[in-house]
Parts: structure tokens; C-alpha cells; sequence
């Protein structure tokens, strides 16, 4: 014959089984919230590196051919054109 638990011990059981699911259930809530805030930031880093992206390629396409020996101005500021005739000296003729 099964024998049955008194409910005394059962609810000493239940008990200790509520207060396990409890702590499971702040941990789940802990969990979920990091994993929140870290989506979060992962999207915000994205967005920077698309930024970032954007903005190399903007510089790479900026850039001279191999075979052009003009000045590399990489801030978009004007640079007045250099003569190689003029280098600023004055000539004695």
C-alpha cells in the first residue's frame, strides 16, 4: 500500500518550492532586463559603425588616383593651388 505525506511536510515542500520559483523568477527579470539594455547598445554601436563607414568612404572617395600628384586634402579646407613655377621667392634677374 502508497502511503500519503501528511499536509504539513506538503506545504513545508510547496514552500520551499515557491520561494525556488520566486528567486527564478527576479533572476528571469534580471536577465531579460540586461538583455534589454544590451540590444539597446548593440543598436546604438551599429549605428555608430554605420556612421563610421559612411564617413571612410566619404574620405576614400576623396582620395587621389595613384597616379595624381595633387596635394591630399582630406578636412574639405581650401588649398590655394601651388605654381611650380612660384615657390615664393623672390626672383633676381
Amino acid at each position: 500500500m502508497i502511503e500519503q505525506n501528511p499536509l504539513s511536510t506538503g506545504d513545508v515542500g510547496l514552500d520551499a518550492l515557491s520561494a525556488s520559483i520566486r528567486r527564478l523568477s527576479e533572476k528571469i527579470t534580471l536577465v531579460s532586463d540586461v538583455v534589454e539594455k544590451l540590444s539597446q547598445n548593440r543598436a546604438q554601436l551599429e549605428g555608430k559603425i554605420e556612421g563610421a563607414q559612411k564617413r571612410i568612404q566619404h574620405i576614400l572617395s576623396r582620395l587621389p588616383e595613384q597616379s595624381d600628384g595633387r596635394q591630399l586634402n582630406l578636412l574639405g579646407e581650401t588649398i590655394p593651388p601651388t605654381n611650380a613655377e612660384d615657390d615664393g621667392e623672390p626672383t633676381t634677374h
